[in-house]
């Protein structure tokens, strides 16, 4: 146990900026591996199949999924909440509980979305007015992508439970097996045995199986505190109650997002392929801004969680602030590689000329105000390492999802142009964070949690 207590002593009592940091890079390069499944299928398929199949495996496809796979993604950052906390406290009874009630969930939470995804895709690609041209591919992927959902959860609950007691390596090191597993059988599927979008879709999937079996061998660790006993696997009330109070808040505000994008992509859609297409290879390049945000905001709920269950609440305000910082400098950085190297970076998907002009139209208006997004990304992340969820998400509802909506349905009939569509996201970005901030800076969040455990500050 000295490595456990050590870890523990790092993150409780270490310098704040250095424990972020240690979470932070693995945390970061996971989510790297993890944004390179995708990409690598966008780039395998817009080069040697066309920019139909590219727009399949991105555009609505993505939105779709994301919608299920985010809320999931939410309940596993419950999990990491409870069983950090858990950890600080130095509580392994409930942490054994919490662990397997977490596995539980993964796997029920899994299979639901597995069967409804598969057999909900095409009605609701066809509900999104998903051009005719790339319906049937778009269909195929969606279908078995969702048939990998519950390797694809038992990964992501796994390596949440590995990251809330401080081992961010191993969720790294699995997803980088994982990563090349799906490069190697993408060139295979797609360039030697010519299966198109079915054969990216069913490397994503090969691979998907790969880190979960990874990730539950790393937990069968016998002499660990969080040591998963398959015949221990069950739902027990307090951690299911705790999981879900954090998690379902947490997964509903990022699909809150995913709801405007929704009717967004539709937008989208109905100006035709080219603009599907080039609106696929930009999320592909914009998708790796938001793994580091991820990262960041990962890595604070941990830090914050333990802290919070070893009562260090000072720590908590003061690693907010850390986080902050270090997010708005990366948020500068990737506006300036996106403007100079826009057009560049977008060609590695398609070489189609008015795709990448409308690729590069899309990043010279949305990438430069990156730094907008801080305080509406990291503040909750604080948030929610003190247990308190279901705010955040009425605040990104109302903010987010209201606005885009609102914006959508009476602006863009208007001035019926894409750019109409694009500013969209700075403006709402703006929004969420002046909330989140004058939220935060309240602190009724920590001092709720802080009454509702009976705790003092020490």
């Amino acid at each position: 146990m000295s490595n456990t207590k050590q870890m523990q002593n790092g993150i409780t009592e270490g310098v704040i900026w250095k424990q972020l940091l240690i979470f932070f890079f693995p945390i970061l390069l996971g989510t790297f591996f993890q944004q390179l499944y995708n990409t690598v299928d966008a780039m395998v398929v817009g080069r040697y199949v066309g920019k139909e199949a590219l727009a399949a495996v991105g555009g609505a496809t993505s939105v779709v999924i994301n919608l299920f796979v985010n809320l999931f993604t939410g309940i596993a950052s419950g999990a990491t909440v409870v069983v950090s906390q858990y950890y600080g406290a130095r509580d392994p009874e409930n942490l054994q509980k919490a662990v397997h009630t977490a596995m539980a969930i993964s796997l029920v939470g899994g299979a639901a979305i597995m069967v409804v995804g598969f057999f909900g895709s095409r009605w609701s690609l066809v509900l999104m007015g998903t051009p005719a041209d790339i319906l049937d591919y778009s269909t195929t992927y969606m279908q078995v992508y969702f048939l990998g959902s519950i390797a694809s959860f038992v990964y992501n609950m796994g390596s949440a439970i590995l990251r809330a007691v401080g081992d961010t390596r191993r969720p790294l090191y699995f997803l980088i097996a994982a990563c090349l597993t799906n490069i190697v059988l993408d060139l295979a599927f797609v360039v030697v045995f010519n299966w198109g979008v079915f054969g990216v879709a069913v490397a994503t999937v090969t691979s998907q199986v790969v880190s979960a079996v990874l990730v539950v061998l790393a937990l069968r660790q016998k002499d660990a505190v969080y040591h998963l006993d398959f015949k221990q696997i069950r739902f027990h009330r307090r951690q299911v109650k705790g999981i879900l109070l954090v998690g379902l808040p947490s997964g509903l505000q990022a699909d809150m997002y995913n709801v405007a994008n929704l009717l967004i992509q539709s937008s989208v859609n109905s100006f035709g392929t080219n603009a599907v297409a080039a609106w696929s290879a930009y999320g592909k390049l914009d998708g790796f801004f938001w793994m580091v945000t991820s990262a960041y905001c990962i890595s604070l709920t941990t830090f914050v969680g333990q802290n919070f269950g070893a009562q260090k609440f000072d720590r908590i305000h003061k690693s907010a602030k850390v986080c902050t910082l270090m997010h708005m400098g990366t948020a500068v950085v990737f506006s300036l590689l996106f403007w100079f190297a826009g057009r560049p970076l977008l060609s590695l998907f398609t070489t189609d000329p008015e795709v990448l002009d409308l690729g590069l139209l899309i990043l010279r208006v949305i990438t430069p105000t990156y730094i907008v997004t801080t305080f509406g990304e990291i503040l909750p992340g604080a948030i929610r390492g003190a247990g308190e969820a279901l705010p955040s998400m009425l605040l990104v509802c109302g903010g987010a999802c209201g606005f885009r909506i609102t914006w959508i349905l009476v602006v863009l009939p208007l001035y019926r142009r894409l750019e109409t569509v694009l500013v969209s996201f700075p403006i709402s970005w703006a929004l969420i964070s002046v909330l989140f901030l004058i939220y935060y800076l309240r602190g009724n969040w920590l001092r709720r949690q802080i009454k509702k455990l009976g705790l003092t500050p020490s």
